[in-house]
């Protein structure tokens, strides 16, 4: 059976009683009953005086509850109700649609078109942008990557060293009819040079309702635990999107979860987790923001001779196009967007 997403509200807002009317109740309570209450959502601290374990994937502090960790432990992912408000929403918007009209022009930013899109003419605006990489120098959309309720939970994964890694705002199209906006089964560290990968986690955010309508993210609970698997461009018949990479061998009858979220909801997940998105079905444009971060204690690996050097010979040549720069590593281009947003900069 698929893995059913654990939500939880941020605490302060609707379901924060509950919590604390539970807490209380669990420090009165001795002897073998409390092991049975301590399943629900409590502290940390409270839960693990009656169920002492190693956790391999997240750190110990005083945010994530026992079931939290549990479930991430298990699954690679975890849902975080209400975390980012609407105004700080409607802001990132706000500011997409600036960059659409070509209103500001942020240095280092990537634009990508759909590939039934790619050499349209049309005039600039949402309609022909389906995602923007890399806006680490927009104040605006990067208030997202240091936003305190956003890094209080990164923390758990990556400790209190944080560095900024790979920003995004995906604005998935209605699909044209040739199952373009898909986006293939795949594991996020296929695009990082840098390691351990269970100091690194991915921070994405519903801009809006989000289902299988309009493209949720489909997961593959518990592919966390495995390795890097090869990837490459899917045999697609209507095109695939320019990097849109994908896994070239898993099992498709694996169980899969599709994440329902509304407008602020959070889900955290690991680099190693399989995971992609579906067509969007509607006539109105899905958005999300993302950002992956790193322990700053992280190392770079060089990738020539390993799966993942189809991607960096790719990102090699579009450099060379753009810029002018030839033979760039995968790593000096990851050195050059990563950006210090808690703690200190050591390696990375």
């Amino acid at each position: 059976m698929a893995a059913t997403a654990l939500c939880v509200r941020e605490p302060g807002r609707p379901g924060g009683p509950a919590i604390a009317r539970l807490k209380i109740l669990l420090g009165h309570l001795q002897g073998p009953a409390a092991t049975a209450i301590a399943a629900y959502p409590t502290s940390a601290a409270i839960s693990s005086r009656y169920h002492p374990q190693q956790f391999q994937y997240t750190l110990d502090n005083n945010v994530l509850t026992l079931e939290q960790r549990q479930f991430y432990e298990d699954n690679g992912f975890l849902v975080i109700k209400n975390l980012v408000p609407e105004a700080d929403i409607q802001r990132y918007r706000n500011q997409f649609e600036r960059i659409c009209r070509k209103e500001v022009a942020p240095l280092g930013l990537q634009i990508m078109k759909d590939v039934t899109i790619a050499k349209s003419e049309l005039h600039p605006d949402e309609k022909v942008i389906t995602k923007i990489q890399d806006f680490q120098d927009d104040e605006e959309l990067f208030s997202y990557c240091t936003m305190p309720q956003i890094l209080k939970y990164v923390e758990c994964f990556t400790g209190p060293d944080i560095m900024a890694m790979h920003t995004m705002l995906i604005n998935k199209p209605p699909d044209s009819g040739k199952k373009t906006s898909r986006h293939p089964f795949h594991q996020d560290l296929h695009y990082f040079p840098f390691r351990p990968p269970n100091s690194i986690v991915c921070a994405w955010t519903a801009m809006e309702h989000i289902d299988r309508n309009n493209g949720c993210l489909v997961v593959i609970p518990g592919t966390h635990k495995t390795t890097l698997k090869p990837h490459d461009y899917p045999k697609w018949e209507g095109g695939v999107n320019i990097m849109f990479h994908g896994i070239q061998d898993y099992d498709i009858n694996q169980p899969r979860t599709h994440l329902v979220m509304e407008k602020g909801d959070t889900v955290f997940f690991h680099p190693l987790l399989i995971h992609g998105s579906g067509r969007n079905k509607t006539q109105g444009f899905r958005k999300a923001i993302s950002c992956h971060f790193a322990s700053s204690n992280c190392y770079y690996t060089d990738v020539k001779g390993t799966s993942q050097e189809n991607i960096e010979k790719e990102i090699q040549n579009i450099i060379e196009k753009k810029y002018g720069l030839p033979n760039m590593s995968l790593k000096d281009t990851w050195k050059f967007r990563a950006r210090t947003v808690k703690g200190e900069r050591i390696n990375l």
